[in-house]
């Protein structure tokens, strides 16, 4: 093995990916998978947790296949004790589990506000303490969660999943400060405008898209597939003196003034 490939390797690491039956998660546990790891992708669906772990097998990845839900604290602990029942240890955690709520704030119902943040921000929380506290008894581990670009910018009529996004960024900050001590390392992806099976009907919009494109210096929106790279890398040995970053990967969008 090069050097190179040595460094961004995650040959020998066990690997989580909540939301890693769809868009983005699904490509980065594919990813982790062809990085040598043994990457366990859950979601709430049950059949698209079979489904994936049967591609992540043809992958040559070893894997499980347990669904959990960010929002029950129970799934996810049976989804770690699992995961270490089988495989001894838990590596990487990356959580992408999300949800979004678009519509005027003045009409938003406050059960509406609180389960996007309940989701968003609170099911970080309970995947970060529960998978972190794994973490701190083996004494290692890395944390990669899923900032927006509301992370840092407003964003038309998404007040509780900007407010739960920038939530997520400053929890990362957080636990990174707090566990580094353990050799965990916590670090968040801020993905741009990617095309997923969520967005993808608004992106076929000619005037919506002509928007966003516009705002971007590159002129395009992502494909999933771009975020792999970054994830790997703040997954691996590559990154091995990063931590409480939140990285965009956006085409420029955060860069650009007028």
């Amino acid at each position: 093995m090069s050097f190179l490939d040595e460094l961004f390797s995650l040959k020998g690491k066990v690997a989580v990916v909540l939301g890693g039956t769809s868009g983005i998660g699904q490509a980065i546990a594919r990813g982790f998978a062809r990085a040598g790891a043994s990457t366990i992708a859950s979601s709430r669906d049950q059949a698209k947790v079979q489904a994936e772990a049967a591609e992540l097998e043809k992958l040559g990845s070893k894997t499980l296949r347990v669904a959990s839900d960010v929002q029950d604290r129970a799934s996810l602990q049976k989804l770690c004790d699992e995961v270490v029942l089988v495989f001894g240890q838990v590596d990487i955690l990356v959580v992408t589990s999300g949800l979004l709520k678009k519509m005027p704030t003045a009409d938003l119902t406050e059960e509406d506000f609180v389960r996007v943040v309940d989701t968003n921000l609170n099911g970080t929380f309970r995947a970060n303490q529960i998978f972190g506290r794994q973490m701190i008894k083996q004494q290692r581990g890395a944390i990669v969660n899923t900032g927006s670009l509301t992370s840092f910018v407003s964003f038309n009529e998404v007040t509780p999943y900007a407010a739960s996004k920038a939530g997520v960024m400053l929890l990362t900050r957080q636990l990174a400060c707090e566990w580094a001590k353990y050799n965990i390392r916590v670090n968040c992806i801020a993905p741009g405008v990617f095309r997923t099976p969520l967005n993808s009907k608004v992106l076929d919009i000619p005037e919506r898209y002509a928007a966003i494109s516009g705002r971007t210096p590159m002129a395009r929106v992502g494909r999933v597939e771009e975020l792999v790279g970054a994830a790997i890398f703040l997954a691996s040995d590559a990154a091995s003196f990063v931590t409480g970053e939140t990285l965009a990967v956006d085409g420029g969008f955060l860069a650009k003034g007028i």
